[in-house]
């Protein structure tokens, strides 16, 4: 269920603070939210998969958990995040 690499590239390129950027809580947040998409759809589709079920919701703790951070460390930073991906905080 993992995403391309020219995805995974994409996003960080579209979501990085500075040149060398591939980790910062916006490029994470950002790539496990399309992770999370892509699972999602899997599960529409295959409702018994309770294993990926379990890994969908160990993403979403960590998207939870990440977003958290921002929202406590960087007001702003999390506010724009949260605009562009289109999740409801």
């Amino acid at each position: 269920m993992a995403i391309s690499a020219e995805k995974r590239q994409q996003i960080v390129t579209e979501f990085k603070r500075h040149p060398n950027d591939t980790g910062s809580p916006e490029v994470q947040v950002a790539i496990l939210s399309e992770e999370i998409k892509d699972l999602s759809e899997h599960l529409k589709e295959h409702e018994h998969d309770f294993h990926s079920r379990r890994g969908l919701l160990g993403m979403v703790s960590k998207r939870n958990r990440l977003t958290n951070y921002l929202r406590r460390t960087d007001r702003e930073r999390y506010l724009t995040l949260i605009k562009r991906l289109g999740l409801r905080k």
